[in-house]
């Protein structure tokens, strides 16, 4: 008898266990739908390969805001550009660079291998990321 009283509990104990863990999970699921990551996510569009001053394969962005994917790809060139010509601050060109109004600047390597985000270049709020090209 107490061996049945034993098995029931635990098998209570286990559905009561289980039913909480869907509620927690469905609760962080519907929290994360409004997340303004996921938002963005589906607001970033994609504008081409470029490669970086080191030529090092990249895919253009628009993070954030609204600039045209032909202007984006020539802040990003002109970027590069000014990193050869020797214009970006510092020792191997990650500073702030000043790019047509633009603010251009390239992420430390322990973020990009996080990431894959190279630079960024940001003007009045809109933002446009290099990103490493993946191959496929």
């Amino acid at each position: 008898m107490y061996v049945q009283r034993t098995r029931h509990a635990r098998q209570q104990l286990v559905r009561s266990c289980c039913a909480a863990a869907v509620a927690v999970a469905c609760v962080l699921a519907v929290a994360g739908c409004g997340g303004s990551k996921a938002n963005a996510a589906s607001r970033v569009q994609s504008c081409g390969a470029s490669k970086t001053a080191a030529n090092v394969p990249v895919t253009v962005e628009i993070y954030r805001g609204t600039v045209s994917c032909s202007a984006a790809m020539t802040i990003e060139k002109n970027y590069a550009e000014a990193i050869v010509s020797g214009k970006a601050p510092g020792s191997g060109g990650g500073g702030p660079v000043p790019v047509s109004g633009w603010t251009c600047q390239g992420f430390p390597t322990p973020q990009v291998l996080k990431t894959g985000d190279v630079s960024k270049c940001a003007k009045h709020g809109t933002e446009i990321i290099e990103i490493l090209k993946t191959s496929t």
